[in-house]
């Protein structure tokens, strides 16, 4: 089978790099379409991935329409030689596009509700959507539904492994603690128009974990940043970061996507953003594993009480493993899916049970 794949964001590397690798070992053939973006292009060569360089997206509604006009030219050419049986992407309307003009499938992932721009450019081109169970859209008799997270794609059990080297990386002395805190750009579409910590809470935070004796990192999307900041900027690879996700005390997140990461790695999270909850976040939270405030209003109040609390990382493993207990390997789903198109479509709408057996 022939697969082509278009990746728009850092976190569609982890996604698919194990699929990749699965289908590859049974010799399957990829396209890979990437955006140009750094990180995007850093984690595709760590993972060995060849990729074609889509080119650098652009800000603004009209900016993006622009892109994605000369985009889909330069995929449509790239995909008339490839030659695939099937497109593949989370939430890329360039796939959809190249696809119907092919008049191949799409299969689609998305698990962000309030990515609506998005959606309406690739909705009416796919063919297939696949949506975790606490994705609140109901797109109808295309969508098939799968019990787990999309971060699962790369942080089950069966493809990750905690590495607790991360530690020296990061110059931490025996016994010592450290709290990692992301503020993001706003620059995606779904996120125009929202915000998420303000620059005295920021500061705050900062103040107080270095009071409490715990060492600070900060992860930014953008290079914009507080000139009081840089000096906690964390200095890891990119493909560290789950690690060093996995053994700090807490996580502050401006990211959705970063702070299901860490709820799904038993890391307590206080999650600021001013969207309303995501499904996967939302069941997180019911979970008692991630901590959601719209606004910078009562966020220390909120980071202060979870330090306070006693055994708080053996109460967060605890929760962690029963949220995740029912959850299914997604990558194996997806091979199986993806190897059996189009009739697991017919075997996932008569059994939907029929994934449990790749728990």
């Amino acid at each position: 089978m022939r697969i082509f794949i278009d990746i728009g964001h850092p976190a569609h590397v982890h996604y698919f790099r194990n699929f990749i690798r699965l289908m590859q070992a049974k010799e399957h053939e990829f396209f890979v379409s990437a955006r140009d973006r750094s990180v995007i292009h850093y984690l595709l060569n760590h993972f060995k991935i060849v990729f074609y360089n889509r080119g650098k997206g652009k800000n603004g509604i009209f900016g993006k329409l622009w892109y994605m006009l000369i985009a889909d030219i330069r995929l449509y050419n790239q995909a008339k030689k490839f030659k695939p049986d099937v497109f593949m992407s989370f939430a890329s309307p360039y796939a959809a596009h190249v696809s119907r003009m092919l008049g191949k499938p799409h299969i689609v992932l998305d698990d962000t509700e309030h990515a609506r721009f998005g959606q309406m450019l690739y909705k009416p081109f796919s063919t297939v959507f696949l949506n975790p169970k606490c994705f609140r859209k109901n797109f109808g008799s295309r969508q098939i539904r799968f019990n787990s997270f999309t971060e699962l794609f790369y942080l089950h059990s069966n493809y990750f492994s905690p590495d607790n080297r991360i530690l020296s990386q990061l110059n931490m002395k025996p016994g010592e603690k450290y709290v990692l805190l992301r503020f993001v750009s706003w620059q995606a579409n779904h996120d125009l128009g929202h915000s998420g910590l303000n620059i005295n809470t920021r500061k705050q935070l900062v103040s107080l974990f270095i009071e409490k004796g715990y060492r600070v990192f900060i992860s930014s999307e953008s290079d914009r940043i507080d000139p009081l900041f840089v000096p906690y900027l964390i200095n890891i690879p990119p493909e560290q970061m789950h690690n060093a996700l996995k053994y700090c005390e807490l996580f502050v997140s401006e990211s959705g996507t970063m702070a299901s990461e860490a709820t799904i790695l038993a890391t307590p999270v206080v999650y600021v953003n001013s969207l309303p909850l995501m499904g996967y976040l939302e069941e997180e939270q019911k979970a008692g594993l991630l901590y959601h405030f719209p606004t910078s209003e009562k966020v220390v109040e909120k980071v202060n009480e979870i330090l306070s609390m006693p055994d708080f990382n053996e109460v967060f493993e605890s929760r962690c493993q029963k949220m995740l207990e029912d959850k299914i390997d997604i990558t194996s789903f997806l091979v199986w899916f993806v190897e059996n198109y189009p009739e697991s479509v017919s075997i996932m709408k008569g059994n939907p049970e029929y994934q449990e057996r790749f728990k």
